[in-house]
């Protein structure tokens, strides 16, 4: 289980964020456990929304179960990376060309994260993962 608080979550993510503390979980590795009667519960309580919660929960997977930093599993999440299955099935070069898309479409103006080397290091944990 991965312990790694959740912290720094997205502005999109502040209502699911302040739903998961008041029931306690403060960590990849409890975001990650919740399951979807534990997720309908939250919601029916605040303003949070299920698509978002399962998003969250699809980033917690990325970064515990590939040791992944929050910020690249949520690019990999919003590239339509969404699982380690997936991951594990994709090219270096589709893994660059998903995420440099996004990134692009954000105009943040900036270098890409993902190269060639860092895909195919990605992916070889996804593989190596699901073995």
């Amino acid at each position: 289980m991965n312990e790694q608080p959740l912290h720094d979550l997205p502005q999109s993510f502040r209502d699911e964020h302040q739903q998961l503390l008041l029931h306690g979980i403060n960590s990849w590795g409890d975001l990650k456990a919740l399951d979807d009667q534990q997720i309908s519960r939250m919601v029916r309580q605040g303003r949070s929304s299920v698509r978002n919660f399962n998003r969250l929960r699809g980033i917690a997977t990325l970064v515990c179960d590939l040791n992944l930093a929050p910020q690249d599993a949520a690019l990999l999440m919003h590239a339509g990376i969404a699982s380690v299955a997936v991951l594990a099935s994709s090219t270096p070069e589709r893994l660059v060309r998903q995420t440099g898309r996004l990134e692009r479409s954000l105009g943040s103006g900036r270098r890409a994260v993902v190269d060639l080397r860092l895909a195919q290091t990605w992916i070889q944990a996804a593989r190596r993962s699901m073995n």
